[in-house]
């Protein structure tokens, strides 16, 4: 494997909570908040679904050390602007308590659009993910690459996992973020596409037969972007630290390289089936690191630290050619010893049987790092 500089560069996007320090819940500011942040950040940070949510996108990264000092600076300038409007940021991928009949809709025309076609799942869209993108130029062996990725994408989940609660419930899920999101109509597994054009077919029949209005709307767990030569990975639970997102960062990274060379040397990619997938998202949501997953290629159940080691395995090439191994592996190894963001946020909560402490806690590991 030999990178260019138009290979497998990376961009990061993170959705934040706004939260009110008074009454630790969702806080409905963010067109008070983007103006401040957008002085220091400009179209880096952006509006999202609900005015209680705010999205950054780090620029364009070579290296996992440019997406750790992206993040910082992203993370601290958002932080800052909500500080002036006496708000906090929290990373997580749902809010512990917050109702959605008390969250708004952004009043924006695409917001605004997905509410009318959407209706309810639009007003319940209260959850915040991590999206990373990972730069291919040749948009043919992209979608090939993507036919080789699609096994492991629950392993990711897993590792993201960071959404335990909802509506004040503990919901016995580490990612229930991924049961509100299995709902709309084009999230989960992506196909497999024989091709480029097979796959623009299928768009364009789904925006023919009036299913979705453009294809930036179909919500796969992976997709091409249809704004940068990208393949774009968005099953991901947002992590609650920087050291967990520059981690997944450079796994997906590492994952899409290793896939895009398997398909540039023309090998044949496992036929995963998608009832199998889906059943591999589900334990993932389900049971984070702390079960057995599924092994989507063998189609067995194994222990989560067995299939996060075979996931190592299969990408260590390509991150050690990265300079990525030592740090990459070493994080994964720390989450299944320490767990993640969902067994974090649970710990606290049996310790101090106190949503609104969690919140505090959350925010409190958001900003790690941003100093």
């Amino acid at each position: 494997m030999s990178p260019r500089s138009d290979l497998f560069t990376i961009g990061v996007e993170e959705e934040y909570q706004i939260i009110n320090p008074t009454t630790r819940e969702l806080s409905p500011d963010s067109e008070l908040i983007l103006p401040d942040a957008q002085k220091a950040l400009g179209d880096e940070v952006q509006l999202e679904i609900q005015l209680s949510q705010i999205e950054i996108a780090t620029s364009i990264c070579q290296t996992l050390a440019d997406v750790r000092t992206q993040l910082a600076h992203t993370r601290s300038e958002v932080i800052a602007a909500a500080a002036k409007h006496n708000r906090q940021i929290a990373a997580a991928a749902s809010h512990p308590f917050s109702h959605w009949s008390n969250q708004t809709v952004t009043p924006h025309e695409r917001y605004l659009s997905l509410e009318d076609d959407y209706q309810q799942l639009t007003r319940e869209q209260a959850i915040f993910g991590c999206h990373v993108h990972v730069g291919i130029a040749d948009r043919e062996l992209a979608v090939m690459a993507m036919n080789h990725m699609r096994p492991w994408l629950a392993a990711l989940l897993a590792l993201s996992s960071n959404s335990p609660f909802w509506w004040g419930t503990t919901t016995g899920y580490f990612s229930y973020r991924t049961q509100v999101w299995s709902r709309w109509p084009f999230s989960g597994p992506p196909p497999i596409f024989s091709s480029l054009a097979d796959r623009q077919s299928l768009i364009t029949t789904l925006i023919n037969i009036e299913s979705v209005s453009d294809p930036t709307k179909i919500y796969w767990d992976m997709r091409l972007s249809e704004r940068f030569d990208t393949i774009e990975v968005r099953i991901m639970d947002v992590f609650m630290t920087i050291d967990d997102a520059v981690m997944a960062a450079g796994l997906v990274r590492a994952l899409v390289q290793t896939c895009y060379e398997k398909a540039r040397r023309g090998e044949m990619f496992p036929p995963a089936r998608h009832e199998v997938l889906r059943a591999a998202n589900w334990r993932a949501a389900r049971y984070g690191l702390t079960g057995d997953l599924v092994d989507a290629v063998t189609e067995r159940a194994v222990p989560a630290q067995q299939l996060m080691r075979r996931l190592l395995d299969f990408v260590r090439p390509a991150l050690k050619e990265q300079h990525d191994w030592e740090a990459v592996s070493a994080h994964v190894e720390y989450m299944l010893h320490y767990g993640t963001g969902a067994a974090r946020q649970l710990e606290v909560y049996q310790r101090t049987q106190s949503l609104q402490d969690v919140v505090a806690f959350i925010v409190s590991e958001t900003a790690k790092g941003t100093a």
